[in-house]
């Protein structure tokens, strides 16, 4: 079975600046900001929440559908996923546009300062969730605004159960329109400071929401992830990496994970323990879709 993926495709321009970006930002002078990095280190990788947790999914053996857009220079990208052995049939090139791009700076701290140019994710919408006998979950992760609201009610009209990512996608919804998207979704997933926000713009508690869901989850970074369901609380213990390298592309690794795990019918804390392990994984390696899966040590083989 399969799980569509409704997210961004992006090129990562990732850049590495060796100090502390504390150490350079003095906060009574933000009024009148004007900042400079060097960063020694420079790549680009393939990247964006849809292919990120389209790689994940996949080397974790499941069967991953992304539904998004590039741009008039996204022909490598597709090259990529179909190397990969990732369908691109939800995939749409579009032109006069560029694929989304961002650019991620990391300081030593692992903190990220991110420019993103949205480009051909503004247009997600042109492709429609439709049922299908051998698709049986779905996540709407950071992606155009008008291709999250219309692949929500999309899969709720198809009677797909769904994940509601919403990232760094967040601020662009107000109250009503997040309460809507609770409504309308099976899981919620979010990091802690959008947990917050979330809760704020909805005026929702944690507890609240995810007893209008089967289940919530918060991922907490190097302190694990609380799985909320029904108003209880449990906290799933972070995996200690090998080594930390790098971030991005860590929390669309845990995605993958849960989306595995809620196809095999698992309990979501189990879901969970699983996206640990992979976030350690990755966050041991360069690049948002540059680890290894070794799936029977995992458990999985």
């Amino acid at each position: 079975m399969a799980a569509v993926i409704c997210g961004s495709l992006a090129f990562d321009t990732i850049m590495t600046f060796e100090g502390r970006f504390a150490d350079q930002i003095l906060p009574d002078q933000l009024h009148i900001l004007n900042v400079s990095f060097l960063v020694p280190g420079l790549r680009r990788d393939f990247g964006g929440c849809a292919g990120n947790i389209a790689y994940s999914l996949n080397a974790l053996g499941g069967r991953a559908l992304p539904m998004a857009t590039v741009g008039s220079d996204g022909a490598d990208y597709l090259e990529r996923l179909r190397s990969l052995g990732i369908s691109t049939e939800f995939v749409r090139q579009v032109g006069d546009t560029f694929t989304a791009q961002a650019m991620i700076m990391n300081d030593r701290d692992n903190n990220q300062i991110t420019a993103f140019h949205p480009g051909a994710m503004q247009q997600a919408h042109i492709t429609k969730v439709t049922a299908r006998d051998d698709i049986r979950l779905g996540i709407v992760a950071p992606d155009g605004r008008e291709g999250m609201l219309q692949h929500a009610e999309q899969f709720k009209a198809a009677r797909i159960p769904f994940v509601f990512d919403p990232g760094q996608g967040l601020p662009m919804f107000d109250g009503e329109e997040l309460k809507h998207f609770v409504e309308l979704a099976d899981w919620v997933v979010v990091n802690d400071y959008e947990g917050k926000m979330l809760s704020q713009r909805t005026g929702w508690s944690l507890a609240e929401l995810s007893k209008r869901v089967q289940g919530l989850v918060v991922t907490l970074a190097a302190e694990g992830c609380e799985v909320w369901t029904q108003g209880e609380r449990e906290h799933v213990p972070a995996v200690k990496p090998t080594a930390v390298v790098e971030p991005t592309g860590c929390g669309d690794a845990w995605r993958g994970a849960l989306l595995y795990g809620l196809e095999q019918g698992w309990p979501l804390a189990r879901c969970a323990a699983l996206g640990n392990r992979l976030g350690a994984l990755k966050i041991a390696q360069r690049g948002p879709q540059n680890y290894q899966v070794d799936r029977q040590a995992l458990g999985l083989a």
